[in-house]
């Protein structure tokens, strides 16, 4: 990953459509470098690609697949704030500190709560599905 800072202008002095493409610019950007840093990450999208289709067929109702494919997300989510969380700790130095094992830890933890919380709820929509 590039440590080099970002050239883009000041969000602040940015306004309207041209803040907009440059908030989408630096997305786009976290997203490539998490697909390429990240090797959970990677494991998650390619989850996505064939879950979140499957949630609109498995699905009964809207909420349904709003439920299976939103805590597919979900997880992708938690998982960046996890790789975000991890890379500011790196940046702060290499030594072992209480603290920063602890924000590793408890960001760590929140993406095993996703990852139970998606098992859970597909597990509940297969069982619906296939069970009765």
């Amino acid at each position: 990953m590039s440590t080099a800072p970002s050239t883009s202008p000041a969000p602040k002095t940015l306004g309207g459509l041209s803040r907009l493409r440059h908030a989408w610019i630096n997305s786009m950007r976290g997203l490539r470098l998490a697909y390429q840093g990240e090797r959970a990450f990677r494991q998650e999208t390619a989850l996505a690609v064939v879950l979140v289709p499957l949630a609109f067929w498995l699905g009964r109702s809207w909420v349904e697949v709003a439920l299976l494919a939103g805590c597919v997300w979900l997880l992708m989510i938690v998982e960046l704030l996890n790789s975000a969380v991890e890379a500011a700790i790196d940046r702060i130095g290499p030594e072992r500190h209480e603290l920063s094992g602890r924000a590793k830890d408890v960001a760590s933890a929140a993406v095993w709560m996703a990852l139970m919380m998606c098992v859970g709820v597909w597990g509940a929509a297969l069982w619906a599905r296939f069970a009765a």
